[in-house]
């Protein structure tokens, strides 16, 4: 039968070469295409009423709250539901397994009903809401109801659950019993607390001493009652250990401290860069530089530096690694064990200890900041909070790789071996990552959506900053949100005969303090149109005005092992360096990336992986209306001696609809613009007066968490409920700066400049 059919093939094309040849074409070309216009048809079809948001009743805070309802910000129905939706190639945990898991035991645990049974799930929608992450129902493109932002993502065979931009960029205002969804918007979630308890969760579900576990048989019972990825109750319990391992893992090296203290973060925050440069020095490093560092580190005892480990300790922690160019994250982990073992030989570090090998390895992530706002995103010439990337030609790419590669995409970085690895060295991402000069070359294979990356990114462009909905009545001052048809945007919709939204008068002097205090920093865009482009003005943490230097600084001086990097060539924009063994992260992070986004797709059959890889990275050259420029502002540049003296700056963002971005500043520190108006201090550096005209300061420690808005300061609730309580005094929590004559306002400047920034 076979032979018959070969026969035919073989007789067809001898006939028809020119048939053969269009046909070979079209499967090899045309049909991805042709998948390709799908997706875009595809990402159009779920249209749920609601975009999936659901009403709460009692649940973190004592909060409750109508069905969400939404503003005009340039998106319907599906292009929410699809941004919520969308995968960029974030692998978490399986996805059978936090579909099967109960929250862990000890803490405030939620009833609902999932999986067709009543139970303490980990996904109630209670347990979800606790963590400020934003509950949602079941709709097309999300049958098992995962929060806004949490997706499945398919790698290698294999279903997870993983993040993508709307977990940290999508915000919710409640206002008396009624909620405001705002796309693009900074999240509330505490993504810390999140993972520290997830981890917590799958512990308390594994095997203990071969003891019977109640809990282990109901969560084994339920992921093969899925008959999705495993088909064994041993298959499950061994990579049940296995991603306990990997989460352990991630949690321990990011333990935020400053001067062996802990730094929290709290609500509505993350130091992402600093766990990006983690995730990348942990997947870089090489077997002996991790030998070499763990050689090099001391502890002073009795005033002698001694070192912690011995040689022969060293030797024994290292004996279960096998990888000599890269590890992986079960090696890692066995490091870790290892240094904790306490059979003979091993060294039975304590916690202390066993934070300063980390802190010689890795960076401490303790710099935490405010999820930024999405809107004219792809308009800026620079992102991040200090401009750390450009967004002119690939650098949308390769910004959102980088980001991925923070929200646990699987990284299966390895050494090139076998027939192409001589090859390898003269592939592309070996010339764009600087790799053609070394002896072995590293394979950027991930799980890393780039085809995704860029329609996300594409999607953005449309999307526009949410405007003030509030109304105000005439009569008694107080605030409300009007009503009206239930699909259409409340901000579109009519305040009451005689109330108004926004005070003219008000609008007009603020108008001009504006224009006198701000707008040299933060330009006036216009949302809607669609030539606008964001500026970058830079404000150096030398200034005067700049506020905690924290992020900044850890991002220009944070050091990490190169790696298979070391000597290679690199490009910092003011030339190239040979990168040392020691080298700044920011610079592996940006070599590692470029291999990255050179790498296609490994998880798609080969002709869609090369079409889509090649629209992805056209695309985003040729759709990006950002060119390269010089960063505004004033700052230290850039200079051959100092590569990344920019990065020590913060940049000023636009302000449209910066009234639903609360906290304010860079790290959250200040909690209502009124209060981003008032002085940090009466008093100046040596204690003399200043001589403000208020005696009213900012609040050096206030509660984040509730969503409950004040229309009048403008900002979320601060006191009268069981929050993160937020203290200035840490470092990378400070709310210093920023004034610009707030000492000199009056209570008149203050709430005019308000009203102008509200109709902004």
């Amino acid at each position: 039968m076979i032979s018959r059919l070969l026969y035919y093939i073989a007789l067809f094309i001898s006939q028809k070469p020119k048939w053969f040849v269009f046909g070979l074409l079209f499967i090899i070309v045309g049909l991805p295409f042709v998948g390709i216009v799908g997706t875009k048809i595809y990402q159009n079809m779920d249209q749920d009423e609601s975009r999936g948001a659901i009403a709460v009743s009692e649940v973190t805070l004592g909060e409750s709250y109508t069905t969400p309802e939404y503003l005009a910000q340039g998106w319907k129905r599906q292009d929410s539901l699809w941004f919520y939706n969308t995968t960029q190639g974030s692998d978490l945990l399986p996805y059978d397994f936090l579909l099967a898991l109960e929250q862990p035991e000890g803490t405030q645990r939620f009833e609902c009903e999932r999986n067709g049974e009543n139970g303490p799930w980990f996904l109630c929608d209670e347990n979800i809401d606790y963590f400020r992450y934003l509950p949602q129902k079941d709709t097309l493109f999300n049958p098992d109801a995962l929060p806004v932002g949490f997706v499945k993502d398919t790698y290698q065979g294999m279903d997870y659950v993983g993040y993508t931009c709307a977990a940290c960029h999508t915000a919710q205002v409640n206002y008396k019993g009624r909620a405001l969804r705002i796309d693009g918007g900074p999240a509330m979630a505490d993504m810390v607390d999140f993972l520290t308890s997830l981890t917590t969760a799958l512990k308390e579900t594994q095997r203990v001493a071969d003891q019977e576990n109640p809990r282990l048989d109901r969560f084994v019972e339920r992921v093969l009652a899925m008959d999705n990825d495993y088909s064994s109750a041993e298959e499950i319990e061994a990579d049940l250990e296995k991603w306990v391992n990997i989460r352990s893992l991630y949690n321990i090296v990011n333990r935020s401290t400053y001067e062996n203290k802990r730094v929290r973060y709290g609500y509505a925050r993350l130091d992402a860069f600093g766990r990006i440069f983690n995730r990348v020095l942990q997947h870089t490093i090489n077997h002996e530089q991790v030998e070499t560092t763990l050689k090099l580190v001391t502890v002073k005892r009795n005033g002698v530096q001694q070192r912690v480990l011995t040689d022969a300790e060293v030797d024994k922690v290292l004996a279960d690694v096998r990888g000599e160019t890269i590890l992986t994250d079960e090696e890692f982990w066995k490091i870790l064990v290892n240094l904790q073992s306490d059979q003979p030989g091993y060294p039975n570090l304590g916690i202390r200890d066993l934070l300063r090998v980390r802190d010689k390895i890795f960076n401490p992530a303790n710099a935490p900041v405010s999820y930024p706002f999405l809107w004219d995103i792809t308009r800026a010439d620079y992102v991040q909070w200090n401009a750390l990337a450009s967004n002119a030609a690939i650098g949308p790419l390769g910004r959102n790789a980088g980001e991925v590669t923070g929200v646990f995409a699987t990284l299966d970085w390895h050494e090139q071996t076998g027939f192409w690895a001589e090859f390898s060295k003269f592939s592309l991402p070996a010339f764009i990552s600087g790799q053609t000069t070394k002896g072995t070359v590293i394979n950027f294979k991930s799980s890393i959506d780039l085809f995704n990356l860029q329609r996300l990114e594409s999607h953005l462009v449309t999307l526009e900053s949410p405007r003030w909905p509030f109304c105000r009545a005439k009569a008694t001052g107080e605030y409300y949100l009007p009503t009206g048809v239930a699909d259409s945007p409340v901000d579109e919709r009519e305040c009451a005969q005689g109330d108004h939204k926004l005070d003219a008068e008000k609008i007009a002097r603020g108008q001009v303090i504006y224009a006198d205090k701000c707008q040299s920093c933060h330009d006036v865009i216009v949302r809607d149109d669609w030539n606008r482009k964001v500026v970058s003005n830079m404000v150096g943490i030398d200034h005067p005005e700049t506020t905690d230097d924290a992020m900044a600084a850890n991002s220009a001086s944070y050091l990490g092992n190169s790696g298979n990097f070391k000597d290679t060539y690199q490009d910092v924009g003011v030339g190239k360096v040979i990168v040392r063994e020691s080298a700044p992260v920011a610079q592996i992070l940006t070599a590692a990336t470029r291999g990255t986004v050179t790498t296609p797709d490994p998880d798609k059959w080969w002709p869609r992986r090369f079409v889509e890889w090649v629209y992805a990275l056209v695309m985003t050259l040729f759709d990006n209306p950002v060119k390269a420029s010089m960063k505004a502002g004033e700052y230290m540049p850039d200079t051959t001696a100092q590569p990344y003296n920019s990065l020590k700056a913060y940049r000023a963002r636009s302000l449209n609809g910066i009234w639903a971005t609360a906290p304010y500043l860079h790290n959250g520190s200040v909690p209502s613009l009124y209060e981003l108006l008032l002085p940090k201090s009466l008093q100046d550096k040596e204690g003399n007066d200043r001589g403000c005209t208020s005696a009213a300061v900012r609040t050096n420690s206030f509660m984040v968490g509730a969503r409950e808005f004040d229309p009048i300061k403008v900002g979320f609730l601060t006191e009268g409920y069981n929050g993160f309580r937020f203290d200035t005094s840490i470092r990378g929590n400070q709310n210093i700066g920023h004034e610009y004559g707030a000492c000199k306002f009056s209570e008149q400047d203050r709430w005019d400049l308000i009203e102008y920034l509200k109709s902004l």
